[in-house]
């Protein structure tokens, strides 16, 4: 008989009606007169339950139908007569594909998230981890289509690279080389002439580069992929592999890339409660009880637009009025989480796009805001003047950053640099290698235009969406440091 997933067999109502199912055993109940076998296959939270008269079926495959067993059940479909579920199957047949014994790890009883990252290979199958990847393929599926939708191109950018986009450093290296007889030259330096592709190459931790390039030729596009940052971060928001999707988009200003910014994210945020309601309302209650109206608030309101240098003023107002930080907020200092939380929590409750960060702690592409000695327009060597006419001390970006509540920053973007003889300025300034980096300055030689972007790292939009607290366990098989299992 034809396998019906159990996702359409909880919608139908055609009782009376034979069905064959196939899954998972999430609970065995038994007894003398009935049996109650709730089965999963994945394709929902929501379990089938098979009704088995013990007196019909062999005791010892009654038996091997333990949690976390693989089974086939054939019968009939028929109006539930208990709560909680509309439809449940009458067993005619069933078939054990795979038994699971009592050290299977993922037992009924509740596991830590620790444990389940230890048996990461196992604990997708657990209510809540279908629940999530569910969410994420949703998450994705959202992005594809906003952007299909608005008329960008899906752009594929290398994931083996000789340019370092963020200027960090922290990048894993790609090589063919023997490591343990690598050729020096005279300086001790490794010589790459014999190596796969004659030079030093890396995974990337960004494909932005060679997204602008698209850009300036197609209009609009985007890229959805992994990326990699060999930074030792053992924290509950850091990954050494992770999705990332940029967009960049010729012809768009700092206003017109705030309006992008925010009308994407709501986009998928409401993709998420029309389209996940089942694993939503299993993550509310199991995981974060405010996690539906959170989603929902940020569907409500418009997002703050605020200034660094407004944003400095709250925190150290707030630092005046007693509230303690761990990390300094002077002007001219990158923002921790915990400033960043306590002005989308705390000070405005809804999401902020901060704008106008100091020029010290940011990326070399971002285009930098004219001076102003005081007026809005004036120009001079001040700075630039930010949220309600507060005036920076320094030179600022034009950089757009997304701050959520419960993550802090979940997008990263700016308006780009377009004229040569400023980027060229601030490669100067800054004593970049400007080796690897000729194809990018190249393009503000040839037909330079306007352009901005921005980058949203895809396990921190799951982490908001699904409510859990450790990105660890929004991805399937996380990569951290001393840690590359499975």
């Amino acid at each position: 008989m034809k396998r019906t997933k159990i996702i359409d067999v909880l919608k139908s109502t055609e009782y009376g009606k034979e069905v064959c199912v196939k899954g998972w055993v999430r609970t065995h109940r038994s007894s003398k007169a009935v049996d109650f076998i709730a089965l999963n296959d994945g394709s929902t939270i929501k379990n089938v339950q098979i009704v088995v008269d013990p007196s019909k079926f062999d005791e010892q495959l009654l038996k091997d139908i333990t949690t976390g067993a693989c089974i086939s059940a054939e019968g009939t479909l028929v109006e539930s007569q208990g709560a909680g579920q509309t439809s449940e199957i009458q067993a005619a047949k069933l078939e054990v594909y795979g038994l699971c014994g009592n050290d299977y790890p993922m037992q009924k009883k509740g596991q830590s998230f620790e444990v389940m990252r230890k048996n990461a290979h196992m604990r997708l199958r657990t209510n809540t981890f279908g629940a999530v990847m569910r969410i994420r393929h949703n998450m994705a599926m959202a992005i594809h289509t906003y952007f299909h939708e608005h008329g960008f191109y899906y752009f594929h950018t290398p994931l083996i690279t000789a340019s370092d986009c963020e200027g960090a450093g922290n990048m894993f290296q790609v090589t063919t080389k023997n490591l343990y007889d690598l050729k020096k030259d005279e300086q001790g330096k490794i010589i790459y002439d014999d190596d796969f592709f004659g030079e030093q190459t890396s995974l990337t931790v960004s494909g932005q580069l060679e997204g602008e390039l698209g850009a300036t030729a197609l209009g609009a596009i985007y890229t959805f992929g992994p990326t990699f940052r060999a930074e030792n971060s053992n924290t509950p928001r850091h990954l050494a592999e992770f999705w990332m999707i940029e967009p960049e988009i010729a012809f768009l200003d700092q206003e017109e890339l705030m309006d992008l910014e925010e009308d994407f994210i709501k986009y998928c945020v409401r993709w998420a409660l029309d389209n996940c309601k089942d694993d939503l309302q299993f993550l509310n209650q199991m995981i974060d009880k405010s996690l539906i109206q959170r989603l929902e608030g940020v569907l409500k309101d418009s997002f703050v637009r605020l200034p660094y240098t407004e944003g400095i003023n709250i925190l150290q107002e707030a630092v005046r009025n007693g509230r303690k930080f761990e990390f300094p907020c002077q002007w001219g200092d990158d923002l921790a989480s915990e400033h960043e939380r306590y002005l989308v929590e705390e000070y405005f409750k809804k999401p902020v796009i901060m704008t106008d960060y100091p020029r010290s702690f940011k990326s070399f592409y971002m285009k930098q805001n004219p001076g102003v000695s005081g007026e809005a327009g004036d120009t001079g060597e001040n700075g630039s003047v930010g949220y309600k006419g507060a005036v920076a001390p320094g030179p600022t970006m034009q950089g757009t950053d997304v701050l959520f509540p419960q993550i802090g920053e979940i997008i990263g973007g700016s308006v780009r640099e377009e004229s040569y003889d400023k980027l060229m300025a601030e490669i100067e300034r800054r004593q970049m290698d400007k080796t690897h980096l000729w194809w990018y300055i190249d393009t503000r030689r040839w037909g330079s235009c306007p352009h901005a972007g921005f980058g949203l790292g895809f396990e921190r939009l799951i982490l908001f969406v699904t409510g859990m607290q450790n990105i660890r366990d929004v991805i399937p098989f996380p990569r951290t440091p001393k840690s590359a299992e499975f």
